[in-house]
């Protein structure tokens, strides 16, 4: 890839990604605030302004250099700060707010490629950018469902965790994106193949939707 295309490629990742964290972000927030919890309202993450949710590593870096080597490509933010204590429906509340972050993502993902697949005539460059919107929604679904504290799969595995477990998943939460970090940097080949396995999965759902209105 010459110095153009590489530049090209990191503003669009760099763009999209933004994006598609923003909404991820936000759905947290909102639906925690739906669900009684204010916590992130008070702290003003219920915006679109994405300076409010980047993490420079795995927001800006991390998917940056996973798109220009050719790796799936995925990421996450700034978690959004909740309180358990003040969510309606206890840990099952929990699990929705973190849920909804990942779901917000594949719901992107999918309208990217119903755009690509049924809209004639689209610009290339357009096509590029939606189909970015694809690689990186669904990336950034995959990574966040993995059951690895504090990823967002992570708070559903909890919900129904015995409380040995739980304290377990606690305790390495506080340690937060660290854990992340060494994780992504220590078993990264194992993460692309899962993340590629999910990925792979949802496509084959995809088409098999978007198919029953061809």
């Amino acid at each position: 890839m010459n110095i153009g295309g590489i530049v090209a490629v990191v503003l669009i990742v760099v763009g999209v990604t933004f994006m598609s964290m923003v909404f991820h972000e936000l759905m947290h927030g909102l639906t925690a605030y739906w669900l009684g919890d204010d916590t992130a309202k008070n702290d003003g993450r219920l915006t679109l302004n994405p300076l409010k949710h980047v993490d420079p590593f795995m927001t800006i870096i991390l998917p940056v250099i996973l798109a220009v080597t050719g790796m799936p490509i995925f990421g996450g933010a700034k978690p959004v700060p909740f309180n358990p204590n003040k969510v309606k429906g206890g840990e099952w509340g929990a699990a929705l707010v973190a849920i909804a972050g990942p779901l917000t993502n594949l719901i992107l993902a999918f309208v990217c490629y119903a755009v690509v697949l049924f809209v004639p005539n689209i610009p290339s460059l357009l096509e590029l950018i939606l189909s970015y919107g694809v690689s990186i929604n669904l990336g950034f679904f995959a990574f966040n469902i993995l059951p690895i504290p504090p990823l967002d799969g992570s708070r559903v595995l909890y919900a129904v965790a015995p409380e040995g477990v739980q304290r377990v998943m606690e305790n390495v939460e506080r340690v937060g994106m660290i854990f992340i970090f060494m994780i992504v940097m220590l078993a990264s080949p194992i993460i692309a193949k899962l993340i590629n396995l999910i990925i792979s999965g949802v496509m084959y759902g995809f088409n098999y939707i978007l198919l029953l209105f061809v």
